[in-house]
Parts: structure tokens; C-alpha cells; sequence
């Protein structure tokens, strides 16, 4: 599943960052996920928490922040600015999910919907990201 692999990849690079920052124990990590990535909140959340089971004591406690960053596009043709919950309205279920595994995909299934231009660019709400990593040394 997508979002057993993103948990994963998380957890690997909050690992990496907080061994080179010496820490030996992570208490917090906060993550920001784009609404573009259309991940599924609860199935991610519990793949975080059956991965870190697995980790050992360095995440033994940690607590996992998750933030959803809304989604804007702007139109390079008219500058209209709209957000991507408008757009994904009118998506069919094939469209929604292959945004869902290449958010990229977006630029094939969307046009503005002010001038109908298919020359948009995704502003903010793109990806999955460690905002910040709390820790003890």
C-alpha cells in the first residue's frame, strides 16, 4: 500500500536526521502531508504506529504531529488561483487515484476552471514532509 511505504520512508529519514543530530531518543515528529497526495489519514497513521513497534528504542515513544496541507493551483494563463478540493470534485475514481500515487497526474486531468487552461502549477499542498523532529540526547 502507498501509504505503508510513505510511513516507512518517514520514519527512515526521521531515524537518519536524528542520528546526525546525535539524538538518541525521538519524542515528536511532525509531518505535513499535501492534500494532492489524497492519503488515507487512518491507514496512514496506522501504518506509523505498526512500523515504529518495530524500530527499537530510539521511537519507542514518539509521538507522531500529522498536519494536512490544503492544495492551491494557479493558472499560468489568467493567474486564477482555485484549490484542489474544488477540482477533485469532478474527478472520476480512476482520475483520483492515479493523482493519489502521482500527484504529477493532476496536470493531465485538471484545467483552470476560469479560462479552461490545461498551464497550471501546484502552489502549495504537494508531498509528504518532516516538518520537525523533537528528540533527547
Amino acid at each position: 500500500m502507498h501509504e505503508w511505504a510513505l510511513a516507512e520512508s518517514i520514519l527512515v529519514a526521521a531515524v537518519e536526521a536524528a542520528e546526525k543530530e546525535k539524538l538518541k531518543i525521538i519524542s515528536e515528529i511532525k509531518i505535513s502531508i499535501g492534500e494532492l497526495q489524497q492519503i488515507e489519514q487512518d491507514i496512514f497513521e496506522f501504518a506509523l504506529e505498526e512500523i515504529i513497534k518495530t524500530q527499537g528504542d530510539k521511537l519507542k515513544n514518539v509521538k507522531t504531529v500529522i498536519e494536512t496541507e490544503k492544495s492551491t493551483l494557479k493558472c499560468k494563463n489568467c493567474e486564477h488561483t482555485w484549490d484542489f478540493s474544488d477540482m477533485k470534485k469532478k474527478l472520476n475514481e480512476d482520475e483520483s487515484e492515479a493523482i493519489h500515487f502521482i500527484p504529477e497526474v493532476a496536470f493531465v486531468h485538471a484545467r483552470c476552471p476560469k479560462c479552461g487552461s490545461p498551464d497550471f502549477e501546484i502552489m502549495t499542498g504537494r508531498g509528504v514532509s518532516i516538518t520537525s523532529i523533537k528528540g533527547e540526547r
